[in-house]
């Protein structure tokens, strides 16, 4: 296990032992996705708090964290050994462990309605802002179907209300 692993498993550890300790931990939403952004698949966890709730509108920052299968052209593998391409000096393991994660932060303004909430987000992520429309619709109690879709970006997955 790498040591990007390892960091992602104790900030999913931290997060979810805060928001257990929380006492205003019933607003807090967590999400799971399958996201594309800008023609990388992967998978996104992120974790968010409405800062503003007035009848069925709402605003909500969030955090997170895209993983994705990262190409290392720079570095090869040969029998378990990582190696620099351009002189074939062997380095560190992890330049070829192929895992990418990448932090965001994005906000979302939507509007509930009884069976689906409709809004508009931005999402910050690399070098760049990029607008998104969202959609979800409860499957469960606390549970709901989430999908985003924007300009080189699109996700699907779960959302929960806690």
């Amino acid at each position: 296990m790498s040591h990007r692993h390892i960091l992602a498993l104790a900030a999913a550890a931290l997060g979810g032992s805060l928001l257990a300790a929380s006492p205003a931990a019933a607003q807090v939403t967590a999400e799971a996705n399958v996201a594309k952004w800008k023609g990388q698949w992967g998978g996104e966890l992120g974790v968010g708090y409405p800062i503003l709730r007035d009848g069925g509108f709402a605003v909500t920052p969030s955090v997170g964290a895209f993983i994705y299968d990262k190409d290392h052209p720079r570095y090869t593998s040969d029998d378990g050994v990582c190696y620099r391409r351009i002189d074939d000096v062997a380095v560190n393991d992890d330049h070829c462990d192929g895992t990418g994660l990448k932090a965001y932060g994005r906000v979302e303004a939507s509007y509930s309605l009884p069976m689906v909430t409709l809004g508009v987000g931005a999402r910050y992520m690399g070098d760049s802002v990029r607008a998104y429309g969202t959609a979800s619709m409860p499957v469960m109690p606390m549970l709901d179907a989430k999908v985003n879709v924007g300009d080189g970006y699109v996700a699907g997955g779960l959302q929960a209300r806690f």
